[in-house]
C-alpha cells in the first residue's frame, strides 16, 4: 500500500552510527563505533535507591508533571550550574528528554524553511539530522584546533545573516577538541555584534582530563543573554534515564515549553524525582572522577597504539576530555569501504564523512575509547592496524 508521507519525510534520515550499532551488536566484534559510557560504572546501587526513594517518599512521582520540569531538579540544576559560573534561575531551565529534544525543540521553534545555521565542520552527526529535518541550511564555518576561524565565521555571520550558531565546544563529538577561551570569547563578540544566537551543545563538558585546564563554557561568559546551554545526565550517570537540560533567554525556554508541551508533556517524572534524590545522597562529583579517571586510562591505552601504526600520514587529536579520537588517514583511504573490512576483522569504528556539513573527508574515522576494557581496546586496535596497513582501499 502506498502512504501518503508528508513532505517533510523526505528529509530525514537514517543515523549512520545506528546502523553501525545494528550490525556490530549481531556478532562478536570489538566496538570502537557507538558513543557509549561504561557500562561497569553505572552507579546502580545509588540509582536502584533513587528510584526506591522517588516512588514511596511521594506519589507525585508517579503523577503528571510540569512541562518545565520537577522543580526540586530545576533548582539543584542551577546551583550545579552556579558552580561552573554559569548564573540562572529554575524558571529559565527546561528539564528535556536528554539533550537530543533540547536540540529539536530549540529548531522547532526558532527555524523556517530555508534559515541559515553555522556550524563547524564536521560536528555532531544528530543534530545535522534534526536540523535538516526542519528544512534549514546549515552552513560550514571553516575551524582549527581552537575553534571556529573567526574571519570566516564574521564573512559568513554578515553574509548569510544566520539565525543560529551551533557549537558543541569542548571535548567535542566527533573530535574531541576543545576550543581556546580566546575563541570563546571572540565568537560572543560576534554574535552580540550581529545579535546572532548561540546554541552551546556540552554533554561532554564534565568528562574532562585535567581539571586545572577546564575552560569555562561559552554560555558562563555571556552577558547578553544570546546562549542556549545543553547537557545532559547521560554521560555521567546513566543514558537510560534520559534526563537533559536546557537553559537560556526566558523567552525562547517559554516557547520551547509549550512546544515540548504538544510533544510529550513533559519528561518522566519519576527519573526527574529520582535524580532529585540522586543529587542529594550521592557524591556525584566523586564518581564523575572516577569516570574520568578510568576514561583518561584508555584513551591513553588507545593512543599509544595509534602511535605505533606503521602508516605513513596518520593523524589523530589527543582528546584532553570527552570520549573520542579522531583519526585521519592518507587521502587514499576510503573508511566508508574500509568498514567493511574492519568489520570481517571484528573490528568496528565509524566512517568520519557523516558528520560533515560539506566536503566530507572520506579517510576520516571517530574512534570511542570509554566504552571498551583496556584489554579491548588493545586487541581491537591491533585488529584495526592490521587492517589499515594491509588494506589499500581508495576514495
Amino acid at each position: 500500500m502506498k502512504y501518503g508521507f508528508s513532505d517533510k519525510v523526505k528529509y530525514l534520515k537514517s543515523s549512520a552510527v545506528r546502523d553501525i550499532l545494528k550490525v556490530i551488536n549481531q556478532g562478536n566484534i570489538i566496538s570502537f563505533a557507538g558513543g557509549l559510557p561504561e557500562e561497569d560504572l553505572f552507579p546502580v546501587d545509588a540509582v536502584d535507591q533513587a528510584f526506591h526513594k522517588a516512588v514511596t517518599s511521594s506519589k507525585k512521582s508517579l503523577q503528571y508533571g510540569e512541562t518545565e520540569g520537577v522543580p526540586a531538579l530545576r533548582e539543584a540544576l542551577t546551583e550545579r550550574m552556579a558552580e561552573k559560573g554559569l548564573q540562572s534561575s529554575p524558571e529559565d531551565i527546561l528539564i528535556t528528554s536528554g539533550s537530543q529534544q533540547a536540540i529539536d525543540l530549540f529548531s522547532r521553534v526558532m527555524f523556517n524553511k530555508g534559515d541559515v545555521i553555522l556550524t563547524e565542520n564536521p560536528t555532531y552527526l544528530a543534530a545535522l539530522q534534526v536540523f535538516e529535518s526542519y528544512e534549514t541550511n546549515v552552513v560550514a564555518v571553516d575551524s582549527d584546533d581552537e575553534g571556529m576561524v573567526l574571519e570566516d565565521l564574521e564573512e559568513k555571520i554578515a553574509r548569510l545573516k544566520p539565525k543560529c550558531i551551533y557549537v558543541v565546544p569542548t571535548y567535542s563529538n566527533p573530535t574531541g577538541k576543545v576550543w581556546s577561551l580566546e575563541r570563546r570569547k571572540k565568537l560572543l563578540e560576534l554574535a552580540y555584534k550581529y545579535h546572532v544566537v548561540i546554541f552551546e551543545d556540552d554533554p561532554y563538558g564534565e568528562l574532562q582530563f585535567d581539571t586545572e585546564d577546564a575552560p569555562p563554557s561559552i554560555a558562563s561568559l555571556d552577558k547578553q543573554n544570546l546562549v542556549l546551554y545543553t547537557s545532559t545526565f547521560s554521560k555521567t550517570v546513566v543514558p537510560a534515564m534520559r534526563i537533559g537540560w536546557i537553559v537560556g533567554p526566558h523567552q525562547i525556554i517559554r516557547i520551547m515549553a509549550q512546544a515540548k508541551q504538544a510533544t510529550d508533556l513533559h519528561t518522566n517524572t519519576i527519573s526527574q524525582h529520582a535524580l532529585v534524590h540522586l543529587l542529594h545522597d550521592f557524591d556525584i562529583d566523586a564518581h564523575i572522577q572516577t569516570i574520568r579517571d578510568t576514561y583518561y586510562k584508555r584513551m591513553l591505552v588507545m593512543k599509544d597504539l595509534l602511535s605505533k601504526a606503521d602508516i605513513e600520514g596518520l593523524e589523530y587529536i589527543v582528546p584532553k576530555g570527552g570520549m573520542f579520537f579522531w583519526v585521519t588517514l592518507p587521502e587514499h583511504f576510503n573508511t566508508t569501504e574500509l568498514l567493511n573490512e574492519a568489520v570481517k576483522e571484528g573490528v568496528a569504528f565509524v566512517p568520519g564523512a557523516p558528520f560533515y556539513v560539506s566536503d566530507a573527508q572520506q579517510n576520516t574515522m571517530r574512534l570511542n575509547f570509554t566504552n571498551s576494557k583496556p584489554d579491548q581496546i588493545e586487541e581491537g586496535m591491533k585488529r584495526l592496524v592490521q587492517v589499515l596497513e594491509s588494506t589499500n582501499v581508495y576514495a
